[in-house]
C-alpha cells in the first residue's frame, strides 16, 4: 500500500504507550477559542486510482504563464540533464560532509566553479548560494568587509526581490543602502558614481529587472578611484553574447542560475552564483571546492578555503550560509557541458532575436528607449508577463514581457494582435 494510516487499535495502543485517554489530550495547551467548533467538510474519500485521476485532471489546468520572466525562465533543458541528475549518485543535494569519499559530486562542483569563471571572466567562484538574491546580499557583506565601509549602493532596477533580501541582511548588520534612481526614457540606471568614503560598493543588475542594458562605460574605473568595489548581478545566459563582467571591470559577480538546465516551476529552487576577482578569494562565503593530489601524485578535489561558520571558528566566519545548491548547480553543470559556447550563444541569441521581433510588433506600447536582451516593457492593461506596479508606482499600468528562445511567431503576432 502507498499509504498505511494508523487503525483505531494503533492509536489506542500508542495513547495507552503515553498515558494519554484520547487524542484530544495532546492538544490542551491550545486555546478553545481557536480551536475548530466543527470538523472541516472534506470530500468523501477515494480509492488511489480515482485520487490519481482527480489530481491529473487538475494539474491539467496549470497552463504556463505567458511571457513571464524577471528572474526566472523557460528554457530549454536537454533531455540529459535529468536522467543524469536523477541518478541515485545524486540523490543527495548537498556537499557531502566527508567529501574525500565523495569524489563524484566534489569534481561536478569543481566543473561547475570553473564554468562560472569562464562565463564571467572570474578568478574563483564559490559551490553556489541559495539562489540569485542571497548571492547578491552575500557579495555586499563581502564588500562591506572587504572595504571597511558601512554603505551599500544599489541601482533600483536591480530585481525588487533581491533588494528587499539585501536589506533584510544591511538592517541586522547597521548597514546603509541607497538606492539609485534610473532614466525614465531609457531604463537604465542614473548611476552617480559615489565619492563618498562611506561607500563600500555600487551594485547594478546587467541586464537589468526592466530588460535594459546598462551603460557601464568607466563605471569600475570611477569606484576603485574611490576606494568602492563594483558588484553586478548577471542573467547567465546572456553572457553568451554580453561582454563578461571582468572585462568592464567588475569585482564581485553574482546572479541567479536558474535559467542553466532548470525548470522555473513554482518559483524554485534558486541557484546562488558568487565569482569574485582573485584578491577577494579569502573572503568567499559558503563551500569551495579545490582540485589537489594526493600522496599518490593522484588527482583529487577537497572542500578547500572554508570559511563558514561550520568549520571555523563563528566569529571568523564570512557568512552562516552553510550549504550550496549543489543538486541544482548539477543541472546547470550538465546543461553547460552539453550546450558549449556555440550552444549556449544560440540561446542568446534566439533570446534577443525573437524579443526585438516582438518589441516591433509592441512598438507603439514599448515605454523605454534603451537597448535590451530578452526582455522589454510595455504600457498595457492586458494580463500578460509581470505586472510592474506592484515594484515601481510610476510605472503603474506597465508589464515586463520575456521571450526566450521556447516562444514562437505565432505566440508573438497573437500577443501583438491582442494588445
Amino acid at each position: 500500500m502507498r499509504y498505511t494510516p494508523h487503525t483505531p487499535a494503533d492509536r489506542q495502543k500508542l495513547l495507552k504507550q503515553i498515558g494519554a485517554a484520547a487524542v484530544e489530550e495532546l492538544f490542551s495547551d491550545i486555546p478553545d477559542q481557536v480551536k475548530l467548533k466543527k470538523p472541516v467538510p472534506l470530500p468523501a474519500p477515494l480509492s488511489e486510482p480515482e485520487l490519481l485521476a482527480e489530481l491529473k485532471q487538475t494539474s491539467n489546468k496549470n497552463s504556463p504563464a505567458a511571457f513571464i520572466g524577471g528572474g526566472s525562465y523557460r528554457h530549454f533543458i536537454p533531455s540529459v540533464v535529468n536522467h543524469l541528475v536523477s541518478r541515485s549518485e545524486f540523490y543527495t543535494a548537498y556537499t557531502p560532509y566527508q567529501p574525500e569519499i565523495s569524489q563524484g559530486i566534489l569534481q561536478a562542483i569543481y566543473e561547475y566553479q570553473t564554468m562560472i569563471c569562464n562565463l564571467t571572466g572570474m578568478f574563483a567562484a564559490n559551490a553556489s548560494m541559495y539562489d540569485g538574491a542571497t548571492a547578491l546580499a552575500e557579495a555586499a557583506l563581502l564588500a562591506c568587509r572587504a572595504t571597511n565601509r558601512t554603505e551599500i549602493v544599489v541601482s533600483s532596477t536591480v530585481h525588487p526581490h533581491h533588494r528587499a533580501v539585501l536589506k533584510t541582511y544591511a538592517n541586522g548588520a547597521d548597514l546603509k543602502v541607497t538606492e539609485l534612481p534610473y532614466d525614465p526614457k531609457s531604463g537604465q540606471s542614473a548611476i552617480r558614481i559615489p565619492c563618498s568614503n562611506s561607500v563600500a560598493c555600487v551594485i547594478i543588475q546587467q541586464p537589468n529587472f526592466l530588460g535594459s542594458l546598462e551603460d557601464i562605460t568607466n563605471v569600475a574605473e570611477k569606484l576603485h578611484a574611490n576606494g568602492s568595489l563594483f558588484i553586478v548581478s548577471v542573467n547567465p545566459i546572456s553572457l553568451g553574447l554580453l561582454k563578461a563582467p571582468a572585462d568592464y571591470g567588475a569585482d564581485i559577480v553574482v546572479g541567479e542560475g536558474q535559467p542553466l538546465g532548470n525548470p522555473p516551476s513554482f518559483g524554485g529552487p534558486g541557484l546562488g552564483i558568487f565569482a569574485v576577482k582573485k584578491e577577494l578569494i579569502r573572503q568567499l562565503p559558503g563551500r569551495v571546492v579545490g582540485m589537489t593530489t594526493d600522496l599518490e601524485g593522484r588527482r583529487g578535489f577537497c572542500l578547500t578555503l572554508q570559511t563558514r561558520e561550520q568549520h571555523i571558528r563563528r566569529e571568523k566566519a564570512t557568512s552562516n550560509i552553510c550549504s550550496n545548491e549543489a543538486l541544482v548547480a548539477l543541472a546547470a553543470t550538465i546543461y553547460l557541458s552539453v550546450m558549449g559556447k556555440q550552444g549556449l550563444r544560440r540561446v542568446a541569441e534566439l533570446c534577443l532575436q525573437k524579443a526585438n521581433y516582438l518589441k516591433k510588433r509592441l512598438e507603439n506600447k514599448v515605454v523605454f528607449a534603451g537597448p535590451t536582451f530578452n526582455e522589454f516593457v510595455v504600457r498595457t492593461e492586458k494580463p500578460v508577463g509581470i505586472d510592474l506596479g506592484k515594484y515601481y508606482a510610476e510605472l503603474k499600468g506597465c508589464r515586463l514581457i520575456c521571450v526566450t528562445e521556447l516562444d514562437n511567431k505565432a505566440a508573438f503576432d497573437k500577443l501583438a494582435n491582442s494588445i
